[in-house]
C-alpha cells in the first residue's frame, strides 16, 4: 500500500470514475506479477489520489490484506484520522463483507466497483451490506465502471494458474518438448477453454490438445480434423457455431499438444488409433456425428472411416479461403527441436481455413449432412 503526506499530493483535477478505476487496474497487475489476485484499489478524496493499495494475503500471510483494507489503511495515516468522510474508494473487484463492513465503519461517501463477484460480493451480488437500513451510515455504490477490463485480469491471472496445475498434474515425458502458452496469446479469433487427455492406451503418456465447443451430448456434433503442417487453429470460425458441437483436436506433434522429438511415432495409422480411443472418450455411444477434413487432412480422415464407419454420418472438406495466417501456423514450433512431425508428414500448410462467412454457410451444409433441420 501507499500513501503519502497532504502537503505533497497535487492539486484537485476533475477526473471521471474511468481514470480513477484504471489506477486501480494497475495496483490489480501488480499485485498478479506479485502472485496474488490481482485486486488494486484506490482513495480518492475532492480529486485527489490520497493512497492506493493492492492484494496482500499472501505475502503478509495476513487473510485481512485485501486491496480495499490496505488502501483505507494508508488513506487513514495519510489523513490522520480512521473516519474517512468525503473519500470514495474505487476497487477492480465488487468488495466482501469483510471490506464492506470496513468501508462502512471507515464512513466512505462512495464506493465504485468494476466487475462484480457472485460468489462473495457484498454489495448486491451476493448480498448488500450497503443497502441495510438498520446500518448507521450509508455510502453510496456504483459498480460495472471498466467491469471488462477489470474481469479480463481475474480471468488471466486463474487460466495461468489452471494451466501450471494442469501441468504439474500432466507431466512432460523426456522424449516430447511441450509448446510454451505464450505462443498462443496473440491469436485472434481463438479464446476457447482448452482440453487435454495423457491417458489413452495409444498416447504412450504424450498429451494432446483439443477444442470442445458447442450444444451438448444430443446435439449434431462434428470432429474437425487437421492435416500434416496443420493444427486445430484451422477451424477457429468454425467453433461455437449455433447448433453444432464443435470437437477439435490437435494431432500429437502439432498445435497445442506434445511434440514427440524423434519422427518415428509419425504414422497416420498410429494417429488414427488415438483418435478413436479419443472419440470414444469425449463422445461415447453410437449417435453418428460429421467428420469434417481440411483438404490436407483428408488421408487421416478416409482412415478414420474406414476403422468406424458407423461411427459418422457424413464427412465433408472444409472450405478454404480465409486471411493469411502465417504466423498461426509457426506458433507451435519454436525452433526445429519441435519439428519432428513436420519432418515426418509434410511442411508448414499455407492454407488459411474457412472465413467466417464460409463458416457460418458450411455449419448449415454439416447439419444437412446429418439430418438436422436448419430452420
Amino acid at each position: 500500500m501507499t500513501t503519502e503526506p497532504l502537503s505533497s499530493l497535487p492539486s484537485p483535477v476533475a477526473h471521471d470514475d474511468a481514470h480513477w478505476m484504471a489506477l486501480a487496474l494497475a495496483e490489480a497487475r501488480l499485485a498478479a506479477e506479485a502472485g496474488e489476485v490481482p485486486v488494486g484499489a484506490v482513495l480518492v478524496r475532492d480529486g485527489r489520489l490520497i493512497a492506493s493499495g493492492r492484494n496482500t494475503p499472501v505475502a503478509q500471510h495476513d487473510p485481512s490484506a485485501h486491496a480495499e483494507i490496505n488502501a483505507l489503511r494508508a488513506g487513514a495515516a495519510a489523513l490522520g484520522n480512521y473516519r474517512l468522510d468525503g473519500c470514495e474508494l474505487f476497487v477492480t473487484l465488487e468488495p466482501c463483507a469483510m471490506c464492506s463492513g470496513a468501508m462502512l465503519h471507515s464512513r466512505l461517501a462512495r464506493v465504485v466497483y468494476g466487475a462484480a463477484d457472485p460468489k462473495t460480493g457484498a454489495a448486491g451480488s451476493v448480498l448488500d451490506l450497503f443497502a441495510e437500513p438498520r446500518l448507521n451510515h450509508h455510502t453510496r455504490v456504483q459498480g460495472g465502471v471498466l467491469a471488462q477490463e477489470c474481469a479480463g485480469v481475474l480471468q488471466a491471472f486463474f487460466q495461468q494458474r489452471r494451466s501450471a496445475a494442469r501441468a504439474q498434474a500432466e507431466p512432460l515425458r523426456d522424449d516430447a518438448l511441450r509448446t510454451p502458452s505464450e505462443r498462443f496469446d496473440a491469436l485472434l479469433a481463438y479464446g476457447f477453454a482448452p482440453h487435454y487427455v495423457q491417458d489413452l492406451p495409444s498416447q504412450h503418456g504424450w498429451r494432446m490438445h483439443y477444442v470442445d465447443e458447442g450444444a451438448g451430448d444430443d446435439a449434431a456434433c462434428c470432429i474437425c480434423l487437421h492435416g500434416p503442417g496443420e493444427w486445430g487453429y484451422f477451424f477457429r470460425h468454425l467453433v461455437g457455431a449455433p447448433g453444432l458441437r464443435t470437437l477439435v483436436p490437435d494431432l500429437i506433434g502439432f498445435g497445442k499438444s506434445d511434440k514427440p522429438k524423434r519422427e518415428t511415432p509419425h504414422r497416420l495409422e498410429w494417429h488414427r488409433d488415438v483418435l478413436l480411443e479419443w472419440l470414444h472418450r469425449v463422445r461415447p455411444g453410437s449417435t453418428p456425428m460429421a467428420l469434417v477434413h481440411s483438404n490436407a487432412g483428408s488421408g487421416l480422415a478416409a482412415l478414420l472411416m474406414a476403422a468406424a464407419p458407423e461411427r459418422f454420418a457424413a464427412a465433408l472438406a472444409a472450405p478454404e479461403g480465409g486471411e493469411r495466417i502465417g504466423d498461426a501456423w509457426r506458433a507451435p514450433f519454436p525452433d526445429r527441436g519441435y519439428e519432428a512431425a513436420l519432418r515426418a508428414l509434410g511442411p508448414i500448410a499455407t492454407s488459411s481455413g474457412p472465413s467466417p462467412e464460409q463458416a457460418r454457410t458450411f455449419v448449415l451444409q454439416v447439419r444437412n449432412a446429418m439430418g438436422y433441420s436448419n430452420a
